[in-house]
């Protein structure tokens, strides 16, 4: 799976997951991406195959409605709590364990594909 991490998580995470051999990139990263809205953030991923991992839950919640019901593709949306993966301490090394975990279950490009999934 490729996944890029949303504008809430830092470049720092992805850098790590790289490290470890994970195709992995992040919003942070990429000047064209920032400040962009939450349809240019999913095209974007859409266009490079990439899941998406969140924490703007309510508005990717509906843009993975309305993919479903307009019939479009997407290569995932992970929804992650910032009260169960806080972006501080202790919380981040949970935050990278779980999305270990999910990359490594989910090799697969198309592992996730239009599936809307909590990172747990």
């Amino acid at each position: 799976m490729k996944l890029l991490l949303d504008e809430q998580q830092s470049r720092h995470l992805a850098e790590v997951l790289r490290n470890e051999g994970h195709d992995v990139v992040a919003v942070t990263e990429r000047a064209e991406l920032r400040g962009q809205s939450d349809d240019a953030i999913l095209a974007a991923a859409v266009s490079d195959r990439r899941a998406i991992m969140t924490e703007n839950i309510r508005d990717f919640a509906v843009l993975h409605r309305r993919s479903v019901d307009e019939g479009r593709t997407h290569y995932g949306i992970v929804l992650a709590s910032r009260e169960r993966f806080p972006q501080r301490g202790r919380a981040s090394a949970r935050l990278l364990t779980a999305l270990r975990g999910l990359l490594r279950a989910n090799p697969s490009v198309d592992a996730l594909r239009d599936q809307l999934i909590w990172l747990g």
